[in-house]
């Protein structure tokens, strides 16, 4: 964000005392009523009056916005914020950046009393709950844009909507501060978003997954070390060098059919056993069951040995169910590998096979029997050997027509999709790596594609506004030396 320096003040503020809001609106009158006059239509004449008069009404608002941010100064000599007494020590200008674009309000700087070395606060900024010289309104605007696109993306997309303009910096740097200021506290505020979540109407089954996908975070090695120490070591990297694991979980709502009616989407930054994702899912889970007891528990992933065990034992009871695409991805890589890719016989026998996996009430065990003859056929296929051993392993998983009797969902396809739209699409494009700003930008995206945004924000932003107490008449005592000195003294006459 460009510093107080660098903004001279509103033109408004300098005219403020021959020009008064009247004569401005005058001015925007007559400019409208000289424009219902024009008649030269050149193109794109019509797009400049509205930009014209959007930048007219903008100055007005950017003024009435100052205006009424400077009458919640405070001009005493001391104020008590958060229980400390403060003394009045400097007037000074500050550049905020609001909805309407920056302003610049002279505002009192206030210091606490007992410690001189500690910086200078605002009453004014405390007030309104300001957020590192924003408005609370703009900061949010500005996290929800940034959550979706890159800075230098939303940086020209406020510049093209014409209202506020912030920085690329401003921007890189805003989502960071406000992921700290939630982390400090987060398990408090999923609490208070938990106690305010409504179960959707015609809810009969909740769905809950969790999985991972690969994203270009630091903490790991960098692609390019990666690629040399295998050349080195005389091999050949294998995958996506240098990226690590994000998690995803969400919790799907679903009616009587199995058809999702909400869910809750969230990711977390790589760490280990994914503890904070799955201890996130877990309160959600038992938050939701103590609302509502009644409803089926379905719990749904790839074949991820980590994963089950979290779904199976540190999640309440309830029907595990291997994602059926993922079964249906090993049941055509092992007809592939006997038969060829692409071939007919691989399209025809493979269809025959998904059919008969998830509505037969015996389709496992078909299918096993299926695989088992490939692999009498085709010894030497480790394909074919891994993905019938997949089949073996996961067999109590797959009862899939028994499943969609009971109104059951067999598929796991909100969770991959969470993979793709809150992480992927977001921190995988061209050219990225991550540091300690990627949780911020999953946060907020977990919040939007969970409609939980606004009442999260509001959360986060009570943390920015303090109250502030005028003090009416603070008498100082002396330092305690003082007042032993003065003690003595008396005493001696």
């Amino acid at each position: 964000m460009t510093s107080a320096r660098a903004i001279a003040p509103n033109r408004a503020h300098q005219n403020c005392a021959a020009e008064t809001l009247a004569d401005r609106v005058a001015r925007i009158r007559e400019f409208v009523d000289a424009q219902r006059m024009r008649k030269d239509y050149k193109p794109g004449w019509f797009g400049e009056v509205e930009t014209e008069l959007r930048q007219r009404l903008l100055e007005i608002e950017r003024d009435l916005t100052a205006e009424i941010m400077a009458a919640h100064d405070l001009d005493d000599a001391t104020v008590e914020i958060e229980g400390k007494v403060h003394r009045r020590v400097l007037r000074s200008a500050q550049t905020y950046m609001t909805t309407a674009g920056p302003v610049t309000v002279a505002r009192w700087l206030y210091r606490d009393r007992a410690d001189d070395s500690a910086a200078s606060v605002s009453p004014m900024e405390q007030r309104l709950g300001l957020i590192d010289f924003w408005t609370e309104k703009a900061a949010k605007q500005a996290f929800w844009v940034v959550a979706q696109m890159t800075p230098q993306k939303a940086a020209d997309a406020f510049k093209r909507i014409g209202s506020m303009a912030p920085s690329k910096s401003s921007l890189d740097r805003l989502p960071k501060q406000l992921s700290e200021t939630w982390e400090a506290t987060r398990e408090d505020h999923e609490a208070a978003l938990r106690d305010a979540l409504v179960v959707p109407e015609g809810t009969v089954t909740v769905a809950v997954s969790i999985d991972g996908v690969l994203a270009p975070i630091d903490g790991g090695h960098r692609p390019n070390d990666v690629r040399q120490a295998a050349a080195r070591d005389g091999r050949t990297s294998q995958g996506p060098a240098g990226y690590r694991e994000v998690g995803c979980a969400t919790l799907t709502f679903c009616d009587a059919d199995g058809a999702a009616l909400g869910a809750l989407r969230m990711a977390r930054t790589p760490e280990p056993n994914k503890r904070t994702l799955k201890a996130s899912l877990a309160a959600e889970l038992c938050a939701v069951l103590r609302r509502r007891p009644d409803l089926k528990v379905v719990k749904l992933a790839d074949g991820a040995d980590d994963n089950w065990r979290f779904l199976s034992a540190e999640l309440p009871a309830g029907v595990e169910l291997l994602d059926f695409f993922h079964a249906c991805e090993h049941l055509h890589a092992a007809l592939a590998a006997a038969y060829g890719d692409g071939t007919t016989k691989t399209r025809h026998r493979f269809e025959e096979l998904l059919e008969i996996l998830r509505d037969d009430a015996d389709g496992h065990a078909r299918v096993v029997s299926a695989l088992d003859h490939l692999r009498k056929k085709h010894p030497r296929s480790e394909i074919i050997r891994r993905c019938a051993a997949y089949f073996r392993k996961h067999r109590a998983r797959m009862n899939y027509a028994a499943a969609q009797a009971a109104g059951l969902p067999i598929g796991s396809g909100l969770v991959e999709a969470a993979c793709k739209t809150l992480v992927a699409q977001r921190l995988k494009l061209s050219g990225m790596r991550w540091g300690n700003g990627a949780q911020a930008i999953l946060t907020a995206r977990g919040w939007d594609q969970s409609n939980r945004f606004d009442e999260a924000w509001a959360l986060l932003a009570a943390h920015y506004q303090v109250e502030v107490h005028v003090l009416a008449k603070v008498i100082p005592f002396p330092p305690p030396a003082a007042r032993k000195a003065a003690g003595a003294k008396s005493g001696a006459r």
